[in-house]
């Protein structure tokens, strides 16, 4: 479904820079941001727990998961705790 949103300058500026950096799209960002916001995406402490571990030369790198697959919901709260 198609929607407008009317936004400041300064807001719609900064998250395009932001969707840029993780090389997403703003339309990803919002919809993540409105899953997380009314609780349809877990994100957070539990989505990415446990999820990376530092290699040997001290970089995170993702670890395998039990099913073998990492969600971009996991990815997105990694990228979340790392701007924070």
């Amino acid at each position: 479904m198609k929607t407008t949103l009317e936004l400041p300058d300064a807001l719609l500026i900064e998250a395009k820079a932001v969707a840029a950096r993780r090389r997403t799209t703003l339309r990803a960002m919002i919809e993540h941001a409105l899953r997380r916001e009314i609780g349809g995406a877990e994100v957070g402490g539990t989505a990415a727990e446990g999820l990376t571990e530092i290699n040997a030369f001290g970089f995170p790198v993702l670890k395998r998961t039990s099913k073998g697959l990492v969600t971009s919901e996991q990815v997105y709260a990694l990228l979340e705790e790392e701007d924070a």
